[in-house]
């Protein structure tokens, strides 16, 4: 109950930050996802594979570590509150010109360029909230930030369940330019994070590579911890939508009906363990909703009832997303402060770069093993939870650090590399 009533006691600018953020990425997911629900529809259209299809989401991940070193440089340089309002109008305009592809190579690169554009967006908006917010707070505000990512899934879950089929794969994607209007939002409510202003008042300029002196082993764990978390995710969610269409042989109706239910879950679960981080640690709590997504496997990819389905994958997400609700607030944690604006979100989305290729990876197994779909995402789902925790678990924690210190001098350095205490 007492950080319910923190988060009540914020000021009205704070609640607009985070209320921007998560639209931010909530919208941003959405746009991503769209494409999710209507792989076998391009495929048909097209006249190609679905697998050919994946190349798409595998670009679109592959080009967002474009967009978290471009968008994160200018949020260092010139603000996070400008930078989220350009980043957020691009991926719409983007996202819209999707609908109009006259082929599957200009979607194909519409769709990376639309990656550059997405990988920005939640590394600016994650450090403007939590450098916004007090630090007894950042653990559910994380949560609550990383389940604007399951909440764009919902979205698209309930436009695919509702729009599909009246507007076609093309109406989808010219759907997802209504995240435009954040911008109109942003430009009103939204203030300058307090820690980028006090260094901006000290004229402190740090450069990317000088801010990372000392830190380089930080980084390297950093990126291949996130390409666990991309395989966690993606591996757990782009493929689904296909397995239970074609290996189950459900219909749009119960897709959507079921990828709402899990992206309940998946909400649930980053608000539940973001907040839970703030009392027992962000490694602990990584690494007991890892675990707890293994016993969950056999029945989110092997029950063949609507309902049993649903209900594995309601867990599955809660768990899944439980881990990633910790992010935001782990990595601008044990962030170099001069670069907090770049530094979450390249170490993120180069983890995404090294998992890019899951979606076709699945498709690829799945298909080598007559269509098991089953097989594939288990595979995937249990071999990375186990490796998400004891990255996880064996890395480096920050919480409650001071954000906008002076470089170098105030601010804490992040604890050593060790393994989590027992008890």
């Amino acid at each position: 109950m007492s950080i319910l009533s923190d988060f009540r006691s914020l000021e009205q600018g704070q609640r607009h930050v985070i209320a921007a953020s998560y639209l931010g990425w909530t919208l941003d997911a959405f746009d991503y996802f769209i494409l999710v629900f209507v792989l076998k529809n391009i495929a048909t259209d097209f006249g190609t594979s679905v697998k050919a299809v994946t190349l798409a989401i595998t670009l679109t991940l592959a080009a967002r570590p474009i967009g978290a070193l471009i968008f994160g440089l200018a949020a260092d340089r010139f603000g996070r509150r400008p930078t989220l309002m350009v980043n957020v109008l691009l991926y719409s305009i983007l996202e819209f010109a999707s609908g109009f592809a006259p082929s599957l190579t200009v979607l194909i690169v519409l769709r990376a360029l639309y990656g550059v554009a997405m990988g920005g967006e939640w590394g600016v908006g994650a450090s403007l909230t939590l450098e916004s917010v007090p630090p007894k707070l950042r653990g559910l505000v994380s949560g609550l930030l990383q389940a604007g990512y399951p909440s764009g899934y919902l979205l698209a879950s309930i436009v695919f369940f509702a729009l599909f089929p009246l507007i076609g794969w093309r109406g989808m994607f010219m759907v997802g330019v209504i995240p435009a209007l954040l911008v109109l939002y942003i430009r009103r409510n939204v203030d300058e994070s307090p820690a980028f202003l006090r260094r901006q008042q000290r004229a402190e300029k740090v450069g990317v590579v000088a801010a990372l002196r000392g830190h380089i082993g930080l980084a390297l764990w950093a990126i291949v911890m996130m390409a666990g978390f991309n395989f966690f995710s993606h591996g757990t969610q782009d493929v689904y939508p296909t397995f239970l269409e074609t290996q189950r042989g459900m219909s749009t109706h119960q897709t959507g009906a079921i990828a709402i239910t899990y992206n309940i879950g998946a909400i649930l679960g980053g608000l539940f363990f973001g907040a839970f981080s703030e009392r027992i640690g962000r490694r602990r709590a990584i690494v007991i909703a890892a675990i707890l997504a293994l016993p969950v496997i056999p029945l989110w990819a092997y029950s063949t009832s609507g309902v049993w389905l649903a209900i594995g994958a309601f867990l599955m997400q809660f768990f899944v997303q439980g881990a990633w609700g910790v992010v935001p607030v782990h990595l601008n944690e044990i962030s170099p402060d001069a670069i907090r604006g770049t530094f979450p979100g390249v170490v993120y989305q180069l983890g995404n770069l090294l998992a890019s290729y899951n979606s076709t990876l699945q498709a690829g197994i799945a298909e080598a093993r007559g269509g098991d779909y089953a097989f594939a995402l288990a595979l995937v789902a249990g071999i990375v939870a186990v490796v998400v925790a004891v990255l996880a678990g064996f890395g480096r924690e920050a919480r409650g650090i001071r954000f906008g210190t002076v470089q170098g001098k105030a601010e804490p350095a992040p604890a050593t590399v060790t393994p989590i205490a027992p008890g």
